[in-house]
């Protein structure tokens, strides 16, 4: 069940409706939306009579949930503003996030941010904190990639991303980031789903390689139901019997999601594909099928990356790459315009 509270209502009239709440034996988590504050019940209500919580005061109104995902489902055109001034997501151009899988060298990594600014990059991406299969590979530099991140951002002027797998990541990565991502292995990490939403950073949330859509949905739902709407929805390829790619794309997901939702979806196809040869043409397929965006894997030389050379490009690939994205959301938006001036 969704409360709707009323409006103007002060910090102790809310815990009032919690205390109530609590008095009746249900779990309660509070959404700031706009214009209404809301809370969710985690609960099973079907069996409490509705007059036991309608009569509590400063309730506007009871909305009883078939949905399993009700925030997600309710999120109408949704578009997430960027620390940049850019807006993601709903019908706004494509956002390109670009950088390296993980930061390596200082330096390096300021002069490629500056780089792939100039190119149309709009978000700087690099690994901190590094999920690997082996524990014997490379996990990442920690609290000093942050930091240098964080001087990039300060020197470029791009948002960051950067992925987080603990709570313990997350508080050293808030001061230094502007998206939290949730990698694909945390999907199903309800602890550290919780722990994203209850920050005031967006969210990138990644498929897990086996998750059906609705598994990622619902996930996606942990993070808003502890109070965090700002939540970007990430493709990165599934795994099947398929070998000669990392992964396979699934781009019907996108479309998919998007009958679903209107949280912004955006694709990653340096992952999907783990070649670089096929990041370009995968790109181009999933701004043609309604992906708000694009996350790629770029370096200055990819073949001294510490971490995914294979799929790495060069910033001159990314210039073409960005190129393609502009060129088609152009098109395709002639195209919808022309259909919507034939149907009136």
């Amino acid at each position: 069940m969704i409360i709707v509270l009323k409006t103007n209502l002060s910090n102790q009239e809310i815990e009032e409706v919690f205390h109530k709440l609590e008095s009746l034996g249900l779990t309660a988590q509070l959404v700031k939306t706009k214009p209404n504050t809301t809370i969710a019940i985690l609960d099973d209500v079907s069996t409490l009579p509705t007059h036991l919580i309608s009569q509590i005061p400063y309730i506007e109104k009871l909305i009883r949930l078939q949905l399993p995902n009700p925030l997600v489902k309710s999120s109408k055109n949704k578009a997430i503003k960027l620390a940049n001034g850019l807006s993601f997501g709903n019908n706004n151009p494509p956002i390109i996030i670009a950088g390296p899988c993980a930061v390596d060298e200082p330096n390096e990594l300021i002069e490629l941010a500056l780089d792939i600014k100039a190119r149309g990059a709009h978000i700087l991406r690099g690994g901190a904190f590094k999920p690997r299969t082996s524990p014997y590979d490379f996990q990442g530099h920690g609290l000093d990639a942050l930091k240098t991140l964080g001087e990039a951002k300060q020197i470029t002027g791009l948002p960051i991303i950067s992925e987080v797998m603990s709570a313990e990541q997350v508080d050293l990565a808030l001061p230094y980031v502007d998206i939290l991502q949730i990698g694909t292995r945390n999907m199903y990490n309800y602890e550290l789903l919780k722990e994203v939403g209850r920050s005031d950073k967006t969210v990138l949330l990644k498929r897990a390689f086996s998750a059906t859509l609705n598994e990622w949905l619902l996930a996606a739902e942990y993070i808003m139901s502890a109070g965090n709407e700002n939540v970007i929805l990430c493709e990165r390829g599934i795994r099947t019997f398929e070998t000669y790619t990392r992964n396979t794309l699934d781009l019907s997901i996108v479309a998919a999601a998007k009958r679903q939702t209107s949280l912004p979806i955006i694709v990653d196809p340096s992952h999907a594909t783990g070649k670089e040869e096929l990041i370009r043409p995968m790109a181009r397929a999933a701004i043609a099928c309604g992906a708000h965006g694009l996350m790629i894997e770029v370096h200055p030389q990819p073949d001294k990356s510490m971490s995914d050379k294979e799929q790495a490009i060069t910033p001159n690939q990314l210039s073409e790459i960005i190129a393609d994205t502009e060129m088609l959301y152009q098109t395709i938006n002639k195209l919808d315009h022309s259909e919507l001036i034939a149907l009136t």
